[in-house]
């Protein structure tokens, strides 16, 4: 996977890349990549394939249930490769699962993107059209998008793992949500990547972690060194 650079994603994160509304912030960002594997992501790509060919094998043997028929697919089964491999270029510290990573993938419309937006971006939508004339935000990403991956040829992909799966968690997390827009001809694809945290609960733990630290001078005030 190969990061490119489009000037009009540029705009976009520099607004949502830490947008304090007062009571929450925004952290948002809109990546584009090439699906061409690099030396790195062919090793990465044949690991994921051989897990998911094991787990396939796995379940035939022990004549449970019948085996995914997603991982079943050859053609499924190189779209979750893309996918898995486009999150791991975003969160580089994680090691993602391409069995458990299905669980988690699920193929939207551009009704469901345009939901998070009018729903839990509205403040950052007001400020945008503030910061910009009157623009639509949710516009000027689709703009954005369609220069990237022609979103009328695009297949959809929202990612939402449970807590413990999520590597963009943190404490005092109010939403957070993960687009795929994937070209297969192309072969390009764009990650929407954007959560809203707390400032009250992260400015409690800030405190929390100071009071912490200045009973442990006190501590230290009250020795005898």
């Amino acid at each position: 996977m190969k990061f490119l650079e489009y000037s009009s994603l540029d705009s976009i994160n520099l607004f949502l890349s830490n947008l304090n509304l007062g009571e929450s912030t925004i952290k948002g960002c809109l990546e584009a990549y090439s699906c061409k594997h690099t030396g790195t992501d062919r090793k990465l790509s044949l690991s994921l394939e051989q897990e998911m060919l094991d787990y396939l094998g796995q379940s035939a043997e022990s004549n449970s249930a019948s085996p995914v028929e997603y991982l079943s697919c050859r053609s499924s089964r190189k779209t979750l490769i893309y996918l898995v491999l486009t999150l791991s270029h975003m969160y580089p510290d994680y090691d993602f699962s391409a069995v458990r990573a299905h669980l988690f993938f699920k193929e939207e419309e551009w009704d469901s993107f345009k939901q998070i937006v009018d729903d839990y971006m509205f403040e950052a939508s007001q400020e945008w059209a503030l910061a910009n004339s009157g623009a639509f935000l949710l516009e000027t990403m689709s703009k954005a998008i369609d220069e990237v991956v022609k979103l009328g040829e695009c297949e959809i992909y929202s990612y939402n793992p449970d807590s413990e799966e999520d590597p963009y968690f943190e404490k005092g997390a109010i939403w957070s949500s993960n687009f795929f827009f994937y070209n297969r001809k192309l072969k390009r694809m764009v990650s929407f990547r954007c959560s809203c945290v707390s400032n009250v609960v992260t400015d409690d733990f800030l405190g929390d972690e100071v009071a912490s630290h200045n009973d442990e001078d006190d501590i230290f005030i009250d020795m005898d060194m």
